[in-house]
Order: structure tokens, then sequence, then C-alpha cells
């Protein structure tokens, strides 16, 4: 048997039939249409891969979205207009939006690595419901 080929796995015979067998023979010949190779056992994630297309789609979506309106959007047109260099504006705050978004992407990997999905994500609907309920605070005392 090579050294890189799967293990066989002897199916449809019982113990005492192997012993017998083994005792029986002196050279250890194991009869070949009997002997079948194990399929390598892959454990199934409980999530699919996706492809990268399908990944990249989804991200650019939902952050672009979540952007359209928000004070940084805002902070950056009342920028654009103040310096009247829109390039400018523009570089600097793509270079901002990068280094954000690739401390997430750190922090998120780093995190996937010490919790598992389910805890990510309870913590992360304990956290947005724990700001949901301040920012009503915030609008009911002022």
């Amino acid at each position: 048997m090579k050294l890189d080929s799967a293990p066989l796995d002897i199916s449809g015979i019982s113990e005492t039939e192997i012993e017998l067998e083994l005792k029986d023979s002196t050279d250890f010949n194991f009869i070949p249409a009997i002997a079948q190779p194990v399929q390598p056992v892959v454990a199934d994630s409980p999530q699919k891969q996706q492809s990268v297309l399908v990944v990249f789609g989804t991200t650019f979506v939902t952050i672009f979205l979540a952007e359209i309106g928000d004070k940084t959007q805002l902070s950056t047109l009342l920028m654009s207009a103040e310096s009247h260099s829109p390039w400018v504006v523009f570089v600097g705050s793509a270079a901002a939006l990068i280094t954000t978004s690739l401390l997430g992407v750190l922090l998120g990997s780093w995190i996937a690595t010490r919790l598992s999905p389910k805890t990510i994500e309870k913590s992360a609907g304990v956290m947005l419901l724990v700001i949901s309920l301040m920012l009503f605070w915030d609008v009911f005392q002022g």
C-alpha cells in the first residue's frame, strides 16, 4: 500500500471472519474484492462558503446604504464646499474610510478566532439595543 493512498475499510465482514482469515493465512493477504478505500471525512461547516463576488457585492451594498446621509457624508460634503478642493477632501475621506474599514476587518477576524458566531451576533444585538436605548433616552431628556 502506498503511503499517500486512503486507508482501506473492510466492510461486510465480521470481526470473527477477519480473525479466521488472518489465522488461516500465513502471508496476510486480504481479498481485494472486500477491501474498499475509505472516503475522507470532510466536516460540513454550518455556513456555506460564498463566492468572492457575492461577499463583495453584499458588503458594498450594505456599507453604501449605511453611509448615505450619515454624519460622515455630511461632514465630507461641508469640508468639500468650504475648502474648494473636492479632490483633496475625497482622497482624505477615502483614506479615513479605508483605515476604519481595515480596523473593523482586523478586529472582526481577531474576535472571530476567539468567539463563536452566535456569541458575536448576540453581542452585536445587545450593543445595538443599548445604543438605541441611549439615543431614545437622550431624545426624551432633551
